[in-house]
């Protein structure tokens, strides 16, 4: 081999390693993406059994019901549609009904979104970007003006 074909089989191998290097990044990437919907959403969105997503809205009046132990039945609303939630587990002290949440989970065999984790708003004038995009789409909640 000449110096020129040492070089250029150096150069090719380097890229050849990169480019597998940058797939397996995006194929990792791929599978822990969690999407984002409302419960409006879920009625036109194709969700498979056992998908990761986000659930946003607000939690529903009257609809907190305490199990046995740490569960807790809710359900998430933006007006339009609810979605029951189970979850078992310590809720956030913030966490109570008509306030934004986020849940992450995915649906159980019987409809209901099972959550492993829940995020709930952190003062009075914050609501999670996705929520309250979702919810001032559909012209539910507007954002308070600062003082």
């Amino acid at each position: 081999m000449t110096r020129k074909q040492k070089r250029l089989s150096v150069i090719a191998g380097g890229l050849v390693f990169l480019g597998a290097a940058t797939g397996l990044t995006f194929y990792a990437l791929g599978q822990k993406a969690s999407y984002f919907y409302m419960p409006a959403d879920l009625t036109t969105a194709s969700v498979q059994p056992g998908q990761r997503i986000r659930l946003g809205g607000l939690v529903e009046k009257g609809t907190i019901q305490r199990g046995q132990g740490a569960t807790v039945a809710f359900s998430v609303t933006d007006t339009h549609k609810s979605v029951k939630v189970t979850y078992t587990g310590i809720l956030p002290d913030l966490f109570r009904e008509e306030q934004g949440v986020i849940t992450e989970g995915t649906f159980g065999p019987d409809g209901v979104f099972v959550a492993d984790s829940v995020l709930a708003k952190h003062d009075e004038r914050y609501m999670p970007k996705e929520v309250a995009d979702g919810l001032k789409a559909k012209g539910v909640w507007q954002e308070s003006k600062s003082e």
